[in-house]
C-alpha cells in the first residue's frame, strides 16, 4: 500500500528571519563610523583641553550604544530563527529592540530639555568658534551615516506598504482539517518598510544630526547677533521633534508586540477571499504581525457545506503576506447561518 509522505505538511517557523537583512550591514557600518568619531573627539578633547569636543564625544558614545541594540537585535533574530521555543519565529525581536531604542530616544530628549532649562536659568559662557566646529563635525558625520542607512529609499509609510504586498510569497501545503498551515517564504525577504530596527537606527542618527543643525543656527545667532538664548531654545525645539518621531516608532512597534490586529485592508482582503465561495461566512478573524512585514492569521468559518481545508487555503490570494494560517470550520444547516 502506498503511503503518502507527510513532508509536504511539515514546515519550520523561520519565515525568512534567518536571512541577513541589508539593514544589518548598514547599521554595523554606522556604528563603526560613530565609534571612531567618538574616540577621535574624546582624544582631541583631552589633548587640547576642549570640553566641547569631550562632551560631543561622550554624546556620540551614547548613540553608538543605542545603535548597538539594533545590531544585536539583527544578530539575535538570525541566530535564534530556528529556535522552536519561539512559536512564530524571532521576527518580533526586531520590534522589541526598536521599542527599547525609542524609549532611549525619549530619555535623550528629556535630558536635552533639562539641560536647556538649566541654561536658561543659569547661562554659561560659550566658546562659539570651538562649539561651531564640533557641531559641523557632528552634522557631517551624521549626514554620512544617514546616507549609509538609506532610510529614504527603504522605508515607506504604513499606508504605502499595505498596498504593496510581496508577490513572491507562496503558500505551503496545509495540515489536516483544523490544524495550522504554514508558508515557506524561502525567497521572500521582509520589506524594509516594516524594519523597525532600521527605523530606530535612523531616528537615533537623525536626532543627532538635528541637534547639530539646530546648534549651528543657535551658535551663529549667538556669535553674530548676540542672541545667546537661541542655544537653549533650540535644544527644546530639537527635543520636541525627537519626542514626536519617537512616538511614531513606539506606537508602530507596540502594535506588533501587543499582537494588535493587522491593517483593515489586509483583513478585508482575507474576508472577501474566503466569503467569495458558497455561503462561507467568517465568524472570527484574527490577523497580526509576527515580524517585519509578515503576518499570521486565525480564521473561523461557518458554512452549510464547509470546504476541505485545502479549498480555503487556495482561496487566499498568493500576494498576501501571510506566513502562518490556521483555519477552523463549523457546519451549520440552519437558515440563520446564511445571514450571519
Amino acid at each position: 500500500m502506498h503511503t503518502e509522505s507527510i513532508e509536504r505538511w511539515l514546515h519550520d517557523h523561520t519565515f525568512g528571519q534567518d536571512e541577513k537583512k541589508s539593514g544589518e550591514r548598514r547599521t554595523l557600518i554606522v556604528i563603526v563610523i560613530t565609534a571612531v568619531t567618538m574616540v577621535v573627539e574624546i582624544a582631541a578633547g583631552i589633548a587640547f583641553g576642549s570640553m566641547a569636543l569631550l562632551a560631543d564625544g561622550l554624546h556620540m558614545g551614547s548613540h553608538a550604544s543605542a545603535l548597538a541594540i539594533s545590531a544585536f537585535a539583527y544578530y539575535y533574530t538570525r541566530r535564534h530563527a530556528k529556535d522552536a521555543r519561539f512559536n512564530f519565529g524571532t521576527g518580533k525581536v526586531n520590534s522589541l529592540a526598536a521599542f527599547a531604542s525609542a524609549v532611549m530616544l525619549v530619555l535623550f530628549a528629556l535630558v536635552m530639555v533639562w539641560e536647556s532649562v538649566q541654561r536658561f536659568i543659569s547661562p554659561v559662557a560659550i566658546g562659539f568658534n570651538q562649539a561651531i566646529f564640533v557641531a559641523v563635525l557632528g552634522l557631517t558625520v551624521n549626514g554620512v551615516c544617514l546616507l549609509i542607512l538609506g532610510w529614504h529609499r527603504h522605508f515607506h509609510t504604513e499606508d504605502e506598504h499595505h498596498h504593496a504586498w510581496d508577490n513572491r510569497h507562496h503558500y505551503g501545503h496545509p495540515h489536516q482539517h483544523g490544524e495550522e498551515h504554514g508558508a515557506h517564504p524561502h525567497k521572500r525577504r521582509a520589506p524594509e518598510a516594516w524594519d523597525h530596527n532600521l527605523w530606530s537606527a535612523y531616528l537615533h542618527v537623525l536626532a543627532d544630526a538635528l541637534t547639530s543643525l539646530l546648534a549651528i543656527f543657535a551658535l551663529l545667532g549667538g556669535k553674530y547677533l548676540g542672541q545667546s538664548w537661541l542655544d537653549p531654545f533650540m535644544g527644546i525645539v530639537g527635543a520636541a521633534l525627537v519626542v514626536r518621531w519617537s512616538w511614531g516608532l513606539l506606537r508602530s512597534s507596540a502594535y506588533v508586540l501587543l499582537d494588535m490586529q493587522a491593517p483593515e485592508e489586509l483583513q478585508e482582503e482575507v474576508r472577501k477571499a474566503i466569503e467569495s465561495e458558497g455561503d462561507n461566512r467568517i465568524s472570527d478573524l484574527h490577523v497580526w504581525a509576527v515580524g517585519p512585514g509578515i503576518y499570521a492569521a486565525e480564521i473561523a468559518i461557518i458554512s452549510s457545506q464547509p470546504l476541505e481545508t485545502d479549498g480555503y487555503y487556495n482561496l487566499l490570494p498568493k500576494k498576501l503576506p501571510l506566513v502562518h494560517v490556521t483555519v477552523e470550520t463549523h457546519q451549520c444547516t440552519s437558515p440563520a447561518c446564511k445571514t450571519f
